[in-house]
């Protein structure tokens, strides 16, 4: 189908497109890259009596549509506004209108996982991603390292004459190989997308996050004082690479991946938009869960029978809380709701931007509501840093009171409670990092496509998984699945296309089976039948229970949407059968052994590592963004940082060396001519060493030596000594056990992202005004 149409903004100029059809009938699309036409023309000595036959452009089938595919991060079922959620969500709702909302729909309960089975149409264990990269150990099943057999559908659609594009959040390359010398073979550009604007690791901070333009790290062109929030910028950039791929090429189709890493913590969104939702949760998150069961019954996403499933135990009921807590717990889902609420804002920007093209109806958008469900993280008190609270280390209401009117903005990585996790998976059990209850896996989702879903505004109740997006973008683009891709042999696609339910709303489920699992939990689905093990609450981050007596619950999904009645007692041949299947599933896709650590797995010592073994690191100037993972893993022990350096005649000023950011880290510079070392402990304290003496003029070591006393977040001595002399001492008392950030880098000569030491926020990079000859790290 020729596609012939200009878009003045960009190029002034309308292109049609030249490219010549290649015969389908000649086109093997199951070995990609597609093999080059044999030559059909005719050679003779010389061009006057031979004639042409060019090797044209691979074009997809005819009518191919554009794919968009739109993946929120921890986004419950219970959330938008879509789906009987307390957050409103017009632009979602609009899609809904023209499409269909799918209330059946089903994730993997964390990112990673979600990520790789979505863009693979395979169970994540088989991609190797049966937790994140972080966690990874070394089995099949949990090594992080995206298999060449299990191509992704950027990959299918590029070679077979799409444009790709990838927007926000890649969770999916090996820890290790995320600095800015790769490998990139497991950066999205080397698993099939053109382009890339986004971050690695599994959050950043929307205020001043740590961006790679496909593998070149670039920094935000505007501060937070002057309007920069993540979402907007990741949805701008998509609009212009879009409108130019369409002013270029408007004959070719595009695929566009865009997760904008929004709704994962930090919270953070622009204070007008939180300021819409003050009061509005004051009820709690008892009554809020209530009220958003009402809801759904009333746009008919739940069936009216749907029992609203009990609070745990392990969660208090809003009415407990003290006067204190609810005000800071009511801010925290305030601050949620409109980082929500501004990201539907900015996703319904880009979408515009889509339907205006002028064939924009033959647009297959995919919108997920969430790679999982909402995120227990943030501890039962939340807290104004998840990453401290990640480390184990708890937040308090005490605390964060003080702080209460930052929440939200750039000065604090903040997580809501558990309690409002809970309430946004209404009615289901559970939320993210729990495969074994809906809470985890159950996220709305809405399908548009103008050209051909005529049913619009309606909605579809057959069982599906993420798993089932790349056949149904395979199906709708006249593709077939791949069986060799750049000489690899594929492992068959586990999904199964949902192009049936277009048309036929009351079609029995193609998909009659699936597996869960992640950290654990286990869960089965078969012919209307769940069969589950919880293991654990998931704000509790180390330790093992072990599985020697796993409980296992029994739900018919038919009758009980929501989970709500066990039915283990009653029907014993059942459950066991089901457990069978879960044991051919688990053995059949690489899910064993199961593990449910959490800490102790980030600490794994036999996990590839360019830092692994070593204890003595050289840095040159202007080494920077070196994320955590390939930096020296000085957390909690003796360590030395020598700087050799050139320091101006007067008013010495800048940071020598820093790693982390404003959730933690630690930071060596030079404020006023005067060395100083600074440990931030998660922003709840900050340890400064500071030499009264300037530095002399001229060439100088600066050394920082560290004695660790006791086990973290226990601190211990730094000393500072200018050319052998020590010029200052002083107690750390408390240091970060685990992980500063999770995409905060080390930098020499400068502390890009946030700043780690409040000193010259503000001021940041601070830049070093000397110069610096060398920078050597030794580990003890």
């Amino acid at each position: 189908m020729k596609r012939v149409f200009c878009l003045s903004a960009i190029i002034p100029v309308c292109l049609a497109s030249t490219m010549a059809l290649a015969s389908e009938q000649e086109i093997d699309r199951t070995v990609l890259p597609i093999k080059s036409p044999e030559f059909k023309g005719n050679i003779s000595e010389t061009f006057e009596n031979s004639t042409q036959d060019y090797p044209q452009p691979v074009t997809p089938p005819d009518g191919a549509p554009n794919v968009v595919v739109v993946l929120i991060d921890d986004f419950g079922f219970g959330h938008p506004g879509t789906f009987g959620g307390p957050v409103p969500t017009p632009n979602l709702d609009r899609l809904a209108e023209e499409g269909l909302r799918y209330n059946t729909f089903h994730t993997t309960a964390i990112c990673s996982p979600t990520r790789s089975a979505l863009l693979t149409g395979r169970n994540h264990h088989q991609v190797g991603f049966g937790t994140i990269t972080e966690l990874s150990t070394g089995y099949p099943g949990y090594h992080s390292i995206w298999s060449s057999e299990t191509a992704s559908i950027a990959e299918i659609l590029k070679d077979n004459g799409y444009n790709t594009a990838a927007f926000g959040k890649w969770h999916n390359t090996p820890d290790w190989e995320t600095s800015p010398i790769g490998p990139f073979d497991h950066w999205p550009t080397g698993l099939g997308f053109e382009y890339f604007y986004g971050f690695q690791g599994g959050e950043t901070s929307q205020w001043e996050p740590q961006l790679f333009r496909n593998t070149t790290p670039v920094e935000p062109e505007k501060t937070p004082d002057e309007g920069y929030h993540l979402t907007e910028d990741l949805a701008d950039d998509a609009i212009a690479w879009i409108n130019q791929q369409q002013s270029i090429a408007p004959d070719k189709p595009f695929f566009v991946y865009f997760a904008p890493g929004a709704t994962h913590a930090p919270l953070h969104a622009p204070q007008e938009w939180i300021d819409r939702f003050d009061g509005q949760f004051d009820q709690g998150w008892d009554k809020v869960r209530e009220e958003t069961l009402e809801r759904q019954k009333g746009l008919g996403v739940v069936p009216q029978n749907t029992r609203l499933t009990p609070r745990p135990k392990e969660i208090e009921a809003w009415d407990s809380l003290s006067d204190d807590a609810k005000t800071l717990y009511a801010k925290h889902q305030e601050a949620f709701a409109g980082f929500a609420a501004h990201t539907d804002h900015h996703i319904g920007r880009m979408l515009d931007a889509v339907r205006a093209l002028p064939d924009g109806d033959n647009t297959l958008v995919i919108y997920i509501a969430g790679d999982n469900g909402p995120s227990a993280e943030g501890s039962p008190t939340g807290t104004l840093n998840n990453i401290m609270t990640q480390n184990g280390v708890p937040d308090t209401v005490e605390g964060q009171l003080p702080k209460i009117d930052e929440i939200g903005g750039p000065l604090h990585e903040n997580h809501f409670p558990v309690g409002w996790a809970w309430a946004g998976s209404s009615p289901f059990q559970w939320m993210k990092r729990v495969p074994s209850h809906f809470g985890g896996t159950r996220n709305g989702m809405v399908i548009s496509w103008p050209a051909q879903i005529k049913d619009t505004g309606s909605i579809r109740t057959q069982f599906h998984h993420v798993i089932d997006v790349v056949p149904t973008i395979l199906e709708a683009a006249h593709l077939p699945e791949p069986k060799t891709v750049n000489g690899v042999d594929q492992v068959p696609i586990a999904g199964t296309s949902m192009l049936y339910t277009f048309e036929d709303a009351d079609s029995p489920s193609h998909r009659t089976t699936q597996y869960f699992e992640t950290g654990g939990h286990r869960a089965i689905y078969h012919d209307g039948w769940v069969a589950a093990s919880f293991h654990g609450v998931p704000w509790e981050l180390s330790g093992s229970t072990g599985f020697g007596n796993s409980t296992w619950e029994l739900y018919n999904i038919e009758e009980d949407f929501s989970e709500a009645v066990d039915l283990a007692k009653e029907y014993p041949e059942k459950l066991d059968e089901l457990k069978d299947i879960f044991d051919a599933e688990a053995k059949k896709y690489s899910v064993y052994p199961l593990d449910d650590r959490f800490v102790e797995r980030g600490q794994n010592p036999e996990r590839p590592s360019v830092t692994r073994g070593k204890t003595h690191f050289e840095y040159t100037p202007g080494a920077k963004r070196i994320p955590e993972g390939s930096a020296p893993p000085a957390y909690a022990r003796s360590h030395t940082i020598t700087v050799n350096l050139e320091s101006p005649e007067q008013n010495a000023n800048g940071v020598l060396v820093a790693n982390g950011g404003l959730s933690a880290g630690y930071t060596l510079y030079v404020m006023d001519g005067k060395p100083v070392y600074e440990v931030n402990f998660f922003g709840k304290e900050r340890y400064r060493v500071r030499s009264d003496k300037t530095l002399p003029e001229g060439k100088v070591t600066l050394t920082m030596n560290y004695t660790q006393q006791g086990k973290a977040p226990m601190g211990g001595t730094a000393k500072l000594l200018v050319n052998g002399q020590e010029v200052a001492t002083g107690k750390i008392e408390k240091v970060p056990p685990v992980r500063y950030s999770a995409t905060e880098t080390l930098d020499i000569g400068m502390d890009l992202g946030s700043s780690v030491s409040l000193a010259y926020h503000g001021k940041g990079p601070f830049p070093f005004n000397g110069k610096i000859e060398k920078v050597v790290i030794d580990l003890e």
